[in-house]
């Protein structure tokens, strides 16, 4: 599969979910339907990829090949499998306020460049990274369920994604600021619930709170 590379700013958050159940029975209630074929379940094999000395860590750049297996068959990125996957570079983080909007943190959202492109081989991409220096730092999972609200106008390129990982599920709200304020508004949480940090960061924290050594954020029993 080719496509040219899509170049955009990613602005989201995330929401920690304490009773799935509840926001899925609000998502029924909404109108959301999953944006793909079946059940829109998805499992995800994430691969981040940096240099030895941490280069991209260091300037809080981001690299990396995300394999997909649609439920019901989990992959888990067999270097000797060749899969098609989607190549992602994500620039720094920044902040960017609404217009009138003050300096408080709850009034940010997490906004960074984004480009990704689609490959065919992610092992041959993964030998070529090598090849240039570059190796596997970080792996990663999660099941994610994506869905979108298709009445509301206010909803218009909001994507609501639902993610089961290692250490919680969360559900990532992007698109237009607007539109993400008033869907988190609607699933009952406030800005002081936002989150701005990336896996990598959250599953350090929670290795060091619960005095882990860390290492891939990876399920011990496939679900």
């Amino acid at each position: 599969m080719r496509r040219k590379a899509q170049m955009a700013k990613e602005i989201e958050i995330k929401l920690r979910v304490n009773d799935v159940e509840e926001l899925k029975g609000r998502l029924k209630r909404m109108g959301a339907r999953p944006a793909s074929a079946g059940n829109g379940r998805v499992h995800e094999w994430n691969t981040l990829f940096d240099t030895a000395r941490q280069d991209l860590r260091k300037r809080e750049q981001l690299l990396r090949i995300r394999v997909e297996t649609p439920d019901g068959g989990v992959s888990r990125g067999k270097r000797n499998a060749r899969q098609p996957a989607l190549l992602t570079f994500k620039g720094p983080v920044f902040a960017e306020r609404r217009r009138g909007g003050n300096s408080k943190r709850d009034e940010r959202h997490k906004i960074r460049e984004e480009i990704e492109i689609q490959i065919s081989d992610a092992a041959a991409l993964a030998k070529i990274l090598e090849k240039l220096g570059m190796r596997p730092s970080f792996h990663y999972e999660k099941y994610r369920t994506t869905y979108r609200l298709p009445k509301p106008a206010w909803a218009g390129g909001l994507l609501i994604e639902l993610d089961e990982t290692p250490i919680g599920t969360f559900m990532e709200l992007e698109g237009p600021p607007r539109a993400i304020d008033r869907a988190a508004k609607e699933f009952g949480f406030s800005k002081k619930d936002y989150i701005l940090t990336n896996y990598l960061r959250l599953f350090a924290e929670d290795c060091r709170r619960r005095g882990k050594k860390m290492g891939d954020m990876v399920f011990r029993k496939r679900k």
